[in-house]
């Protein structure tokens, strides 16, 4: 009997399809199991190769299935659409996991620990907290500019600019003052639970030594962006270098090319925003002070501000930090290994 090398698993919330292929290169196993029946399935099975999109609980999945044995990797889901064949449905979903996985050049996602995930959790749940407080922000600057009012960038000039217009006749005859304090309170108590998740992901990154590293040698970059830095990556070692790792992140600019021409562009919009984001905002406050300082960073900064302009200069140092992060965290890598 043919022994099973190669699985690929299509995931959803309540059913799991399973395809399997062969020694001899053919699909020979085709099953669909609950969710409370997937680990026995797979602990009956002899050890092999097991696939499965990265999607949601993916990882929870790839450890569980590592435990009992198995071979485990992980697929971008868009690396997957191309290779799935005729009309779409759970089994061609398995089969084009199996073709993808086994195509050349194909790049897989690291499975993260448990402890990357819980920390990954309070960063999702802080930048969804930005999210409310920003639109709660922008709900009340429309509501108080159709009075005519308009207030500077920044919520230190809302608040300011919204209190003093609730103290006018105005807002008293047209009873806006309560609307305006309640939305001034919600942002303030959004505040509150921003810095109480800050302060979690700052005591994450005191306790760890190869974060706090990251964030001690490299300027620009605080805990928050450490912190994220260190959930990113789950294995180092998926990356060849610095410069691959930065790419990942999308730090390297989108190009064209076509007979032997090749067009440079603008910087990628997907990859990982909410840390590119952290990276460039640190970098910014970087560039900001440089000032007449004379250190090498310093003058090389201030010489790319003139060459080039205040946001590339921003830009160049957040990939800088990144690629000197991946640095880092292999070292670290390297020693406990």
């Amino acid at each position: 009997m043919s022994k099973i090398t190669l699985i690929g698993v299509d995931t959803a919330k309540q059913v799991f399809h399973l395809v399997g292929v062969d020694d001899s290169g053919r699909y020979s196993l085709r099953k669909r199991v609950g969710r409370g029946k997937l680990m026995a399935t797979m602990a009956q099975l002899g050890q092999c190769e097991v696939v499965l999109e990265a999607c949601g609980a993916s990882h929870h999945w790839a450890r569980s299935i590592r435990a009992l044995g198995h071979g485990v990797r992980l697929i971008a889901p868009q690396h997957v659409k191309a290779y799935r064949r005729g009309q779409k449905n759970d089994y061609r979903d398995a089969e084009a996991i199996v073709s993808a996985s086994l195509a050349p050049g194909t790049q897989f996602v690291g499975v993260k620990r448990v402890e990357q995930q819980a920390e990954q959790a309070l960063h999702r749940v802080r930048s969804r907290l930005l999210s409310h407080r920003n639109a709660a922000a922008n709900a009340l600057r429309g509501l108080l500019g159709e009075y005519g009012l308009a207030f500077n960038l920044g919520h230190k000039a809302l608040r300011a600019g919204a209190r003093q217009y609730a103290e006018t006749e105005q807002a008293e005859v047209l009873g806006l003052v309560s609307l305006i304090d309640d939305v001034l309170d919600e942002m303030d108590g959004l505040d509150g639970r921003i810095e109480y998740y800050e302060q979690l992901i700052e005591q994450r990154v005191r306790n760890d030594w190869t974060t706090s590293q990251i964030r001690e040698q490299l300027d620009g970059v605080g805990p928050l962006s450490a912190s994220a830095l260190r959930v990113k990556v789950a294995e180092v070692h998926d990356f060849r270098n610095g410069r691959n790792f930065a790419a990942y992140l999308g730090f390297a600019p989108g190009h064209r090319g076509t007979g032997g021409k090749v067009k440079i562009g603008k910087l990628n919009r997907g990859h990982d925003r909410y840390l590119r984001q952290l990276l460039i905002h640190g970098a910014r406050s970087v560039v900001w002070r440089v000032g007449d300082k004379m250190d090498a960073q310093s003058r090389w900064l201030r010489e790319l501000v003139q060459r080039r302009g205040f946001n590339v200069a921003c830009v160049a140092l957040a990939h800088k930090n990144a690629r000197q992060a991946w640095a880092i965290l292999a070292r670290e890598r390297q020693a406990v290994g």
